[in-house]
């Protein structure tokens, strides 16, 4: 099969990236050629091109004309978007019905029904969008913090929504997870072209023995939204040592809490990450906000770490409470303690849900199990009459 992978990077790179990355080479390992047709957000740069890609963010005729000569080059048999924000803008979609190629569209995040792309707002969880007007998105800033920069995405959204943009251009949809799923089909997404198909751990995970872990750590970004304020209130009241790996507005707070038990070390490599998830008992991922898929929890099973997790969304999902790992009340510090607590107290449960962990991870996270998942939903795509989508909304 002829793939051609579109993608719009971020300023800021990502888990999204790495998933895009691993895709392609888990395709190319089984023989398919890929293609990656890719922008980046580096490229913006100066007031003027910021107001030009403002004005053309709903609709891009240049981009159109682009992607059509780069279609009518690679004549691939299907395209995957993983992001066409903002540079590429959904005009790619009607390239690929002029060209009868059938199209496949990641959910990595909400961005098709939330112009803040997560369902979150002042670091809580927001769903006004999905039974409402996007232009809320605008008076609350959800973008960026702007009403500006939240108009004129908020105009993209609703404008496709209106003309029926994601419901007869785009083949089939993958969410990452059920619930994910479940708020775009509350959105109005057809629930019959949603598939769902997680993340995967592309490198097999040398598993170490439980009995030589100790402390806890997280891995992230340093935020409000990520419940960093949750963990560090919960660790004053206990004596368990956390390892704080990562980056974000919320350094300050971290580097100088002034807890004894927190060490902060900042942003680590891949491979530093890998290593310290094998020296801890434990992973804590407080999050306030709808997480997509975090790789950091597909890496955690890999290599058999057991997950303390906010019970909220996707996570409430992804870690089975009492099986994979411990579920607490999001935002809760007291209830985040206790389940510490409970923790350091039960080694040998801790140990049990790490070695389901890692069974979960080789049953529903592997490479294989991966791919065979992506060609059934690629084959269920191109199997449509081209330019065509089943079900579609009319426009």
């Amino acid at each position: 099969m002829k793939i051609l992978q579109v993608h719009n990077l971020y300023q800021r790179s990502g888990g999204e990236d790495v998933v895009v990355a691993a895709e392609r080479e888990l395709l190319k390992a089984h023989g398919h050629q890929v293609f990656c047709y890719s922008v980046s957000n580096h490229a913006i740069k100066g007031v003027g091109e910021k107001l030009s890609i403002a004005w053309n963010s709903s609709y891009s005729q240049s981009s159109r004309k682009r992607f059509a000569a780069e279609l009518g080059a690679v004549k691939p048999d299907l395209v995957h978007v993983h992001n066409f924000f903002p540079l590429l803008t959904p005009s790619i979609y009607d390239a690929c019905r002029d060209a009868g190629v059938q199209v496949v569209q990641t959910l990595h995040n909400y961005r098709l029904i939330c112009p803040g792309a997560f369902l979150e707002r002042d670091g809580e969880v927001c769903e006004k969008c999905l039974d409402g007007s996007f232009y809320r998105a605008a008076w609350y800033g959800c973008y960026r913090g702007s009403r500006i920069a939240s108009l004129v995405v908020a105009r993209m959204v609703s404008m496709h929504h209106r003309l029926g943009t994601w419901h007869s251009k785009i083949n089939r949809f993958i969410a990452l997870t059920e619930f994910a799923k479940s708020r775009f089909v509350k959105a109005g997404f057809p629930e019959e072209r949603i598939a769902v198909k997680p993340n995967f751990e592309r490198e097999s995970a040398l598993f170490e023995s439980f009995s030589s872990r100790s402390g806890a750590l997280f891995v992230g970004r340093l935020s409000q939204e990520k419940g960093i304020l949750t963990l560090l209130t919960a660790w004053r009241h206990l004596d368990t040592p956390i390892r704080i790996i990562g980056d974000g507005p919320m350094v300050d707070e971290v580097r100088d809490s002034g807890l004894f038990n927190v060490t902060y070390e900042g942003h680590r490599t891949r491979q530093e990450v890998m290593t310290a998830m094998q020296r801890a008992s434990f992973l804590v991922l407080p999050s306030e906000c709808y997480e997509g898929f975090p790789m950091v929890l597909v890496e955690a099973f890999a290599y058999g770490l057991p997950v303390i997790a906010a019970r909220i969304g996707s996570l409430a999902e992804i870690v089975r409470d009492g099986e994979t790992g411990i579920t607490f009340e999001a935002g809760n510090p007291e209830d985040l303690a206790a389940k510490i607590r409970w923790a350091v107290a039960h080694p040998d449960a801790m140990e049990k849900f790490g070695e389901t962990a890692l069974l979960q991870s080789r049953e529903k996270y592997s490479p294989e199990v991966n791919y065979r998942r992506l060609m059934e939903i690629y084959h269920e795509a191109i199997a449509e009459i081209p330019g065509k989508c089943h079900g579609a909304w009319p426009t």
